[in-house]
């Protein structure tokens, strides 16, 4: 069946795509790596999507929450950048601003001024308990600092939606849930409205498939290296026109903590096949990316982050690292830089793909 996931291992593969008309969204981990792939390479984009996520660097919001500086990043992660205790202590976006901008100056990601014209859709649930309204807030007023226009942000917080990308499949979590698969039925596909934001007028989405689904190996775009706590494979969907030759958009799709394919529950640092989750592929395959972008000729990437919890790295709910678990040198953080190791492999496949 067209759509279905091919077996196969294959090559991912180039195609004809229009240089700095890329996208990127994601949901949680997926959208604070959003935010952080969305101004390290700005000039590959012209868009985001950000649901349920803070703003760039985030984990750096408060240095002195730790001696350390890893201790320091992941305090500031599970408490100022989710649920902190109350408003005052969320993130000051206006440092995080100095901060973007000193970074981009420093060589380590893209000019800040490509950001301008650039459209973004910022959402948050009323009743998301996992990463609080206030947190997300500080996105949008985080993009309105660096010069996005208050008219190509699309900020919504008025849904009593619970942690979730919402679509309206009968079979998702009711839509104020806030536990895995952190799929909610809210009565409307939220991937179409972010696409539509960032590109205006699309077609309506396909009601079958034209394309593929493939698999492939990214292990190639991180040389396989444990510390990027990425999957074996990564899929991509690419619609029939495409791959005859038609001129394409690509759109990354970013899952969230505990949304990868292969997510393992871990118990005392183990992998606990037995308690393996059913979640398989729904991000993949049931929040809608793909039947809008096969009627609009975008080709959809969907890296895949994993779970491990060792000594080398610590994420065994499969977040995307938007706290400093993949640096090489604690006291040098690069996580949110070009150099980041799981930066750099996904614009290394968003480059293979012609983007």
């Amino acid at each position: 069946m067209a759509g279905d996931i091919h077996s196969e291992v294959v090559q991912l593969g180039a195609y004809k795509v229009e240089k700095g008309r890329s996208s990127v969204s994601g949901l949680s981990s997926g959208a604070f790596m959003t935010v952080q792939l969305h101004l390290a390479h700005s000039s590959s984009f012209a868009g985001a999507g950000v649901i349920a996520g803070g703003p760039y660097r985030c984990a750096e919001s408060f240095r002195a929450a730790a001696p350390v500086p890893e201790d320091a990043y992941e305090l500031n992660a599970l408490h100022l950048c989710m649920n902190p205790l109350v408003p005052q202590t969320t993130p000051d976006a206006q440092h995080l601003a100095r901060l973007a901008h000193q970074t981009a100056e420093a060589g380590e990601i893209d000019a800040i001024s490509h950001l301008g014209g650039h459209r973004v859709y910022i959402f948050t649930g009323s009743k998301d308990s996992v990463v609080y309204s206030s947190v997300v807030a500080r996105t949008r007023e985080f993009y309105e600092l660096l010069g996005v226009g208050s008219g190509d942000i699309a900020y919504d917080d008025s849904v009593p939606a619970g942690h979730s990308i919402i679509t309206d499949n009968a079979e998702d979590s009711p839509l104020g849930t806030n536990q895995p698969p952190y799929i909610n039925n809210g009565g409307f596909i939220q991937s179409h409205g972010i696409l539509r934001h960032i590109y205006g007028d699309l077609n309506p989405p396909s009601e079958r498939l034209s394309g593929r689904l493939v698999r492939f190996d990214q292990t190639e775009f991180f040389g396989n290296e444990p510390r990027a706590s990425m999957s074996r494979f990564g899929y991509a969907y690419v619609p029939k026109a495409v791959e005859e030759g038609a001129q394409a958009r690509v759109h990354i799709a970013l899952h969230g903590c505990k949304q990868g394919y292969n997510f393992i529950d871990f118990t005392f640092g183990q992998s606990d096949f037995a308690s393996q989750p059913p979640y398989g592929n729904r991000y993949i395959t049931t929040t809608g990316y793909n039947e809008i972008a096969d009627s609009n000729n975008i080709s959809v990437l969907y890296p895949q982050a994993e779970g491990t919890d060792n000594s080398t790295t610590q994420n065994p709910d499969g977040c995307w690292d938007w706290w400093g678990y993949s640096n090489p040198h604690p006291m040098r953080p690069d996580y949110y830089s070009r150099n980041a190791i799981q930066i750099k492999a996904i614009h290394g496949m968003l480059s293979r793909l012609g983007g």
